[in-house]
C-alpha cells in the first residue's frame, strides 16, 4: 500500500509518497487525493521543513525510487552532490562510467522521482546554465539560491567558531 499526504514549502505544494518502508516519491506542485498519517512520512515532512528552515543540509530517509539500473544509478550519483555545490550531466555521465551519455543522464534526471531530496536541481548544463526542471526553473533557481546562502553562512561560522 502506499501512503502520500501534502506539505506546504517555499516552492508551493509538495506531495510525498511512500511505501510501509521507504519514500517513493517527491512531486512538486501537486496535492494528495487522500491524506495519510505514516511515520515515514511524519519524518520526511520534519526533514523538509529543517532544509527549507536552512537547519538541514543532507537528508536520512529511507528511498525506493523506481527506475532503471541506469536510472538508478544516476539518481545515487546525484545524492553525492555535495549541498551549495552544482554537476554538469557530463560529470555524471562521468561518474556513472558512461562519458558519451550526457542525454541519457539528463533523461534520467528528469525522470527523477524524488525531487529536493535526490537532488537533481544540483544539475545544470556544461556551460553552468540553468537547463530543464521538471519543478520548473523557477523552482531549480530558489533551490540552489538557497543551498548557496546556507552553505555560505555555514561556512561563515565554522570559520568563526574555528
Amino acid at each position: 500500500m502506499n501512503y502520500s499526504t501534502t506539505m506546504e514549502s517555499p516552492i508551493g505544494p509538495l506531495l510525498l509518497t511512500c511505501s510501509a518502508t521507504g519514500l517513493s516519491s517527491l512531486q512538486m506542485g501537486a496535492r494528495a487525493e487522500r491524506e495519510h498519517d505514516h511515520p515515514l512520512l511524519q519524518q520526511a515532512r520534519k526533514q523538509l521543513t529543517e532544509y527549507f528552515a536552512g537547519e538541514r543540509t543532507e537528508f536520512d530517509l529511507p528511498l525506493e525510487p523506481q527506475g532503471t539500473e541506469f536510472q538508478r544509478q544516476v539518481w545515487e550519483q546525484l545524492r553525492a552532490i555535495p549541498y551549495g555545490e552544482t554537476a554538469s550531466y557530463g560529470q555524471i555521465a562521468q561518474r556513472v562510467g558512461r562519458p558519451q551519455a550526457s542525454r541519457a543522464v539528463g533523461a534520467a534526471n528528469g525522470a527523477n522521482p524524488i525531487a529536493v531530496i535526490v537532488p537533481c536541481h544540483r544539475v545544470i548544463g556544461a556551460d553552468g546554465s540553468l537547463t530543464g526542471f521538471g519543478g520548473g526553473l523557477q523552482r531549480k533557481q530558489w533551490l540552489l539560491q538557497h543551498e548557496r546562502e546556507v552553505a555560505t553562512r555555514l561556512e561563515a561560522a565554522s570559520k568563526s567558531a574555528g
